[in-house]
């Protein structure tokens, strides 16, 4: 038996008034997922826990199998994992994000939290930058991809509040900084940091082109060295991950999970969809679990781009859901498709409301939905009150449903 999680970050999403009381996913052109609804279930299930924030990486640790509550230590430390970063008891992650800060009446305010979507190449320029002036030995910084990247505060602190960039787009952020024990030093380096970045070649040229610069860094989801059994280990599953983003790669590598790179993958709209699902094809001919993040509908939706997210979705039920499903024809599977948090258009964020999921067996037909989406899972009256219940359902029918 074959199983597979195919996950669409942010997709879910609530009626909006344009699309004539419609959400994206009812709007957009579905057809694979629709006749996985049809002879599969369909239902909602609550992938954040009460009193987590409806982040990416509680979200993704509960469709994954594992209790937040159990094994959750912030966001970072599991993207330092994807990175090759070494963690000692006492060390603190922090995500880096390049960002766009705009100035307004002697105010600054979160412009952009990706920083135009920076170019991995530029990014890394700027890091190297930024390594060079102010990296110690108490703080490294340690590029990623495009926006997203790491800095370690070696013996630091972790009591600190940090909020997402991604949370605050056109807020003031003298009202969002970091609070708590270290505060100050963190703060003290990001405003060093926008004097190196500010004098960069890179932020000259486009500031006097007029374009996005990235003249600051944001420093967030802190925390420490995380433990976690690998899936081989809780369900006797081997096999990969497949993500363009650090953290997807970081939990998988805690699981025990293979990090398949796929050239192309960006974590946008540009994302190379067909190689990721050819990639989980190739992956089952020598393992049992795939594990496929596309993080395009999330990037949509905190853009407020409504037309992106249309796309997007449309784009992971062609190139991924319909190349996986086509390609495992004949063979015993198990898939599981759902978001793993809603991110509505209209509020830029995620939101900890419950996602709607199919679960699909090959050869087994079940009284499913005519469609899938928010409404007709609701409708359903199929629930489950954790990702780690549903996961356990995927292995074992009729297991973990409250």
């Amino acid at each position: 038996m074959k199983y597979l999680v195919l996950l669409g970050d942010g997709m879910a999403d609530e009626p909006i008034d344009q699309l004539e009381g419609k959400t994206p996913l009812e709007k957009a052109h579905t057809p694979n997922m629709d006749r996985l609804a049809a002879t599969g279930t369909v239902g909602l299930v609550q992938t954040v826990p009460e009193g987590f924030h409806p982040g990416s990486d509680v979200a993704n640790l509960s469709v994954f199998g594992y209790d937040p509550a159990e094994c959750y230590t912030g966001r970072s430390p599991l993207e330092a994992a994807s990175m090759g970063v070494e963690l000692g008891p006492d060390d603190i992650a922090f995500r880096l994000n390049l960002v766009h800060l705009v100035p307004h009446f002697g105010k600054l305010y979160m412009g952009d939290f990706s920083a135009g979507h920076i170019a991995t190449a530029d990014a890394v320029r700027l890091i190297e930058a930024l390594k060079e002036n102010l990296e110690d030995e108490r703080f490294e910084f340690h590029p990623g991809v495009s926006y997203r990247h790491l800095m370690v505060w070696r013996g630091g602190k972790d009591g600190m509040r940090c909020v997402p960039p991604h949370d605050i787009t056109n807020q003031c952020i003298g009202e969002h900084l970091p609070v708590g024990e270290g505060a100050e030093e963190l703060i003290h380096l990001m405003t060093q940091a926008q004097i190196v970045l500010k004098n960069h070649s890179y932020n000259m040229r486009r500031e006097q082109q007029g374009e996005t610069t990235a003249n600051s860094i944001w420093l967030w989801g802190q925390g420490k060295l995380p433990r976690m059994e690998t899936l081989e280990q809780r369900a006797g599953l081997r096999g990969s991950v497949i993500s363009a983003v650090d953290l997807i790669k970081g939990i998988g590598i805690y699981a025990g999970l293979e990090v398949i790179e796929v050239e192309g993958a960006t974590g946008y709209i540009d994302t190379n969809y067909r190689g990721k699902a050819e990639a989980a094809l190739a992956a089952l001919d020598t393992g049992d679990f795939v594990y496929l993040h596309v993080e395009a509908p999330d990037e949509a939706a905190h853009a407020g781009n409504l037309d992106d997210k249309i796309r997007a979705i449309e784009d992971f039920d062609r190139e991924i859901v319909g190349r996986v499903i086509e390609g495992l024809e004949g063979e015993d599977y198990r898939v599981l498709v759902l978001p793993d948090h809603p991110t509505p258009v209209a509020r830029m964020t995620h939101t900890a409301d419950p996602v709607p999921f199919i679960l699909y067996a090959s050869g087994v037909q079940s009284e499913g939905a005519g469609a899938y989406s928010e409404r007709s899972a609701a409708s359903s009256g199929v629930r489950y009150d954790s990702g780690a219940s549903l996961f356990q359902a995927l292995l074992e029918p009729g297991q973990g449903r409250s």
